[in-house]
């Protein structure tokens, strides 16, 4: 008799769960690539001005991390990210103050008329 792992779904499959890896035989390995940005998923959160703040702030802490545990490396790659989402931070930023400054002049223009 051979001692085989019997892959058994132990829950339903809610919101079309499915595994990263895809590889059937894996299920009995240790993920050494832990790199701490799994949690940032994209969905849609980069058009809220606090989440792109928060997220910019975690690649760039990150990145610190990162330096002090001597991979310049990994550092490079984080500060690539956080310098895209100081990018999308400062554009968001400009849409918000794009608004603020055009909705005084729309109530103006409604009040002459």
């Amino acid at each position: 008799m051979i001692n085989r792992r019997r892959n058994f779904r132990t829950r339903s499959q809610k919101n079309n769960y499915r595994s990263r890896n895809g590889s059937i035989g894996s299920h009995n390995t240790v993920n050494l690539h832990n790199n701490g940005n799994m949690s940032f998923k994209r969905n849609g959160s980069t058009n809220n001005l606090h989440n792109v703040e928060k997220t910019m702030l975690k690649f760039q802490q990150l990145a610190k991390d990162a330096q002090s545990n001597g991979d310049p490396v990994l550092a490079q790659n984080y500060l690539q990210h956080a310098d895209h989402y100081l990018r999308r931070y400062n554009e968001l930023n400009e849409k918000k103050l794009d608004k603020i400054e055009n909705k005084p002049t729309d109530t103006i223009s409604q009040n002459k008329n």
